[in-house]
């Protein structure tokens, strides 16, 4: 894996391989904005699009978070989440203070998700980027991982191959 942070090669740093295209999405646990418990299993049958970020209070991760937000609204019918290893109550005030209303956020502060998904970070104690299309199997059918952490996903693919699933 060639993940980097500013140039600085970390990829050796995750170990396992990480779920990808044609892979079941791992069983993990993450906390809701009212810090209940939710799995994997709880995205029920809608294509579901997860973005992951390391952490809402970075200027990339809140560009990405929000961007993803603005562009929800024009695809019924897909669910948009974005996991971090925030606290529930550090995303709650980030969503309030960006008006973020039309994907879920979710804690992955105890970090379930990154130990299923072999995306945790060790040395920096957060997750790595990645954006993941799951359809409504569980299975993944899109993965993109950002090689440069701190830089933004290449949205297009993203959301051309959201149009070309719903026929849009």
């Amino acid at each position: 894996m060639k993940l980097k942070i500013a140039g600085i090669p970390i990829g050796w740093l995750l170990g396992n391989k990480q779920p990808q295209v044609g892979d079941q999405l791992p069983d993990f646990t993450v906390k809701n904005a009212e810090n209940e418990k939710v799995t994997n299993l709880d995205f029920g049958s809608n294509l579901v699009l997860i973005s992951v970020v390391p952490s809402l209070k970075t200027k990339v991760c809140s560009l990405e978070t929000a961007h993803f937000n603005h562009v929800a609204s024009r695809f019924a019918g897909v669910k948009f989440i974005t996991i971090s290893n925030d606290p529930v109550a550090l995303q709650k005030n980030w969503c309030a203070a960006h008006g973020i209303d039309n994907i879920e956020i979710l804690s992955d502060s105890d970090g379930s998700f990154g130990k299923a998904t072999h995306l945790h970070i060790p040395l920096f104690n957060h997750l790595a980027r990645v954006v993941y299309l799951v359809d409504q199997n569980g299975k993944i059918i899109y993965y993109q991982l950002v090689e440069e952490v701190t830089k933004q996903p290449n949205y297009k693919p993203i959301l051309s191959e959201i149009k070309k699933i719903i026929n849009q």
